[in-house]
């Protein structure tokens, strides 16, 4: 699978990239200080100041490094070039930690997940201080957030998404109200009967997981082979369920013939991608990165001459649709 011939008609020439890491952001009574990688454009639209920001979750894989500040170069390299400040945070369930399994929230995470985005959030003024190239080039009315895998379940939490917390019963909102819009790849869906037995047993927090408010504009990108068998018995659909149960706006990317790595987006020639893509990829930069230009800036139109791109393909990458 290919891209089309005029795959860049609507995206305009790549910046330089400046990528700084690891930034610290001191974090009390987290059990590490939260660590970020910042990339964004060396120059910009006129003085390269008022860049929007797009916080970007890593997932929950096996390997040792994609799951952290050094994982999702494609998307992260992508996105800063033409135009992002890129903030990908190490979360505590990555390997790199090497936390003790006894730590609390362990193995995934979820709720501290949420926390370091806002805590980023909060944080912006020390990523300044610490990047100067970046001193008075955030526009911080317009921040994103972007997730795959597991780091969708963290980007549909800051966006509305609910769920009942299994060690006490109470009801879990992180909604993030400096968040203006969202990108779920392949984000786990629904709970309930859709669950494995292995994940209603292991995962309980995702038993409860409530998508009706999640209000927040967002896309989300689900591959069509991407069945995740040991997370629900309800096939590739699951994925699109943070489209079909929330409500509007949203659009749904349907990626054919894509399964959970989504061609590749967790890394360069990674291992743990079984549908190595570069194709795929290079759809999943330009139209992600098109919603969320358009997202972000009102009446901005790459969102629209992207999905007159994909049409126009004559062997088609997927399709897209919004409520």
């Amino acid at each position: 699978m290919s891209a089309p011939a005029h795959a860049t008609d609507f995206v305009p020439p790549p910046a330089p990239v400046l990528s700084v890491a690891p930034v610290v952001i001191p974090a009390p009574g987290r059990p590490v200080d939260l660590h970020v990688r910042v990339s964004a454009p060396v120059t910009g639209t006129g003085t390269g100041t008022g860049l929007p920001v797009v916080l970007l979750s890593h997932g929950q894989g096996y390997s040792n490094h994609l799951s952290s500040l050094n994982g999702y170069a494609p998307l992260a390299d992508h996105w800063a070039a033409h135009g992002f400040v890129v903030i990908q945070p190490t979360h505590l369930g990555s390997r790199t930690l090497a936390l003790d399994p006894g730590t609390p929230g362990a193995p995934l995470f979820w709720r501290s997940r949420a926390e370091d985005m806002t805590r980023v959030l909060d944080g912006l003024d020390v990523l300044e201080q610490a990047v100067p190239q970046l001193s008075g080039r955030l526009d911080r009315s317009r921040v994103a957030v972007a997730g795959h895998s597991m780091g969708g379940h963290t980007a549909s939490l800051l966006l509305g998404a609910r769920l009942t917390d299994p060690d006490d019963g109470t009801e879990v909102d992180l909604t993030e109200p400096r968040i203006g819009a969202g990108v779920l790849l392949a984000a786990p869906g629904r709970g309930g009967d859709a669950l494995s037995e292995t994940a209603a047993q292991n995962m309980p927090f995702f038993l409860t997981t409530d998508f009706s408010r999640m209000t927040a504009p967002a896309l989300v990108v689900a591959g069509d082979r991407d069945d995740s068998a040991h997370l629900t018995v309800s096939g590739p659909g699951w994925h699109a369920d943070p489209y079909s149960l929330s409500p509007g706006p949203k659009s749904l990317l349907t990626l054919f013939g894509a399964e959970h790595g989504l061609g590749g987006v967790a890394g360069y020639d990674v291992a743990e991608t079984t549908d190595e893509d570069p194709g795929r990829v290079a759809a999943v930069q330009r139209l992600t990165w098109a919603y969320l230009r358009s997202a972000l800036y009102p009446g901005d139109t790459a969102r629209q001459a992207a999905r007159d791109w994909l049409a126009a393909g004559t062997d088609p990458l997927g399709r897209v649709e919004s409520k």
